[in-house]
């Protein structure tokens, strides 16, 4: 289980001090719109600190216990109206009930949360006020999926009552890999946490940890950072321990980092993505505890093996009862069922939840994970790059280094490749290139500091066409060892034709997103394309030379 970044389905409403704490400090009450005091404590997820009996009434686990009254065995004793306990009945008053023994050993326990602020207020929210720095501020997520799972065995139940509902299924090893939480003042060695023992340096906001609330505080992993997601999880799935991964992301980028992985990772078990569209765990309606359930009874299922026992799908996300390829989701909307499938074919392959167990609906046809062409494992360890040249606006063919000793992906080598979207009325003229500043900067900015780079262009709908002063700035990018894909706007259903593309990539029926990370896959597989010495008038061995390096491209947007 990978913990990733601004994982929607580790974030936790705030710890809100309750009533009775706050009766307790003498602080004013939580009340409802008409002023009165809340009716109940919200009860949170907490440890005891040491064994307590406590009495429970007989019959009040259901409005109509009482009504098999005759179907039950006797209780465990009765309390008289001093609150003293009894095993026999001695007045009429006395009430039945049961003795429970509550241990710290048990676990996690709904109770009234009775945390305050060290300046004696009551806590409201996550920090201690609007735009808190980050040392005045409680993190909302956890920082791995450790305690999300004890809460959902400990607390959770599913429709006939069944318990433990992940951990009955299945063991499971915690992994922080670019994590939503962190430790800000570090854990000695030996100092517990969720996932064991410590030795955790002091980790930062936005370097180390990546969260999304409070909102002014939010990080966002850098591009290099996706090596990192590479290394560690192709490190943990090649030691074979593990049946299968499942990662956890932000649910409007989680599509991204799982269609990457389905490119990279060279391995046969299965990956399955979770999030959750809408509010925080625990909260009424959260649906991301309900796809991890699902995602393991996916798992469990076996509906992905092929007759190899090998994973068939590839990566997936399991949302709403629907495992969706990763290669089709995007997340359209912060509801349930807020995931859609893009491209206008297939996309959901399998139902899941009530009625029955899970159904394989269909199988892709597009090759991933150890069928990729773009694995890690087919990654030459150094490929062409560009650079401007030392004279004029042109580039040179130079070595980048883009894995390590240990055939790991080195981060500094992820290319940098940019989304360029055309719209029209973006131009004063058929000759207008001046009006191209984004592009030409970025180019620029390219040759002079990125080895690997790219352009996705979102133009036309299908037909990835753009306007003419785009395409003359576009054409001459791929002479400079810069290889551009088009694909059409929004979700387009249609594929972008190949006879349309001179120097360029047909990007199918892929998003723009999507294409960018086979873009960068490509690019970290096949190296830049020969630059042509002078862009502007390339020779015709030039030319040749660069569309029969953007075959290999070619052939690799087809298929994946």
């Amino acid at each position: 289980m990978f913990a990733g970044p601004n994982a929607t389905v580790l974030n936790s409403a705030p710890l809100v001090t309750s009533n009775q704490a706050r009766e307790r400090h003498g602080l004013p009450p939580l009340t409802d719109r008409w002023g009165d005091r809340l009716r109940f404590d919200q009860l949170r997820p907490q440890r005891l600190a040491a064994p307590v009996t406590v009495y429970v009434e007989q019959f009040s686990a259901h409005p109509l216990e009482a009504d098999a009254a005759h179907l039950y065995g006797p209780p465990d004793g009765y309390l008289d109206d001093a609150g003293r306990f009894g095993t026999e009945r001695r007045a009429p008053s006395d009430r039945p009930v049961y003795r429970i023994e509550l241990r710290p050993e048990d676990g996690l326990l709904p109770l009234p949360y009775m945390g305050v602020r060290a300046d004696g207020s009551a806590w409201d929210g996550d920090a201690t006020g609007p735009d808190a720095p980050p040392d005045a501020t409680r993190q909302p997520f956890y920082p791995d999926a450790a305690r999300v799972f004890e809460e959902i065995d400990r607390l959770g139940y599913g429709e006939h009552a069944e318990s433990n509902l992940l951990g009955r299924h299945a063991d499971f090893d915690f992994f922080r890999v670019l994590p939503s939480g962190g430790y800000t003042r570090g854990l000695a060695e030996g100092e517990r946490t969720d996932v064991g023992t410590g030795g955790i340096a002091a980790e930062r906001w936005g370097e180390d940890f990546f969260p999304y609330r409070p909102g002014h505080l939010r990080g966002e992993p850098p591009r290099a950072a996706l090596a990192e997601v590479t290394n560690r999880l192709s490190g943990a799935l090649a030691t074979g321990t593990y049946q299968a991964a499942l990662w956890l992301d932000a649910s409007p980028a989680i599509e991204e980092t799982l269609y990457w992985l389905t490119l990279v990772l060279d391995t046969e078990v299965p990956i399955v993505g979770c999030a959750s569209t809408e509010w925080p765990h625990g909260c009424l309606g959260a649906t991301g505890d309900r796809n991890l359930v699902h995602a393991v009874e996916y798992l469990r299922s076996g509906i992905w093996r092929d007759h190899q026992g090998r994973d068939r799908l590839g990566a997936v996300l399991v949302d709403a009862e629907r495992v969706l390829l990763a290669r089709d989701v995007q997340k359209a909307d912060a509801r349930p069922g807020g995931f859609g499938v893009t491209g206008g074919h297939g996309g959901i392959v399998a139902t899941i939840g009530d009625p029955g167990p899970p159904v394989l609906t269909a199988l892709p046809v597009w090759r991933h994970t150890y069928g990729s062409d773009v694995r890690l494992t087919a990654i030459p360890r150094r490929v062409r790059g560009v650079r401007r040249s030392g004279a004029g606006d042109g580039a040179e063919a130079i070595d980048v280094e883009v894995k390590d000793g240990a055939g790991g992906l080195l981060g500094s080598a992820v290319p940098h490749v940019s989304i360029f979207k055309h719209a029209r009325y973006l131009t004063t003229g058929p000759d207008g290139i001046d009006d191209e500043v984004e592009l030409l900067a970025r180019i620029d900015h390219n040759l002079r500091h990125r080895g690997l780079a790219g352009f996705v262009v979102e133009a036309n709908a299908p037909y990835g066409s753009s306007a003419p002063s785009a395409d003359a700035v576009l054409r001459r990018t791929a002479l400079c060892g810069m290889p551009v894909v088009r694909v059409g706007r929004g979700n387009g259903e249609g594929w972008v034709p190949h006879d349309r593309m001179r120097l360029a990539i047909a990007g199918a029926n892929l998003t723009a997103t999507k294409a960018r990370m086979l873009l960068m896959a490509c690019l970290l597989r096949f190296g830049a394309p020969p630059p042509a010495a002078d862009p502007d008038s390339p020779t015709a061995a030039e030319l040749a030379a660069v569309e029969a390096a953007l075959q290999h491209y070619q052939a690799v947007f087809d298929t994946h």
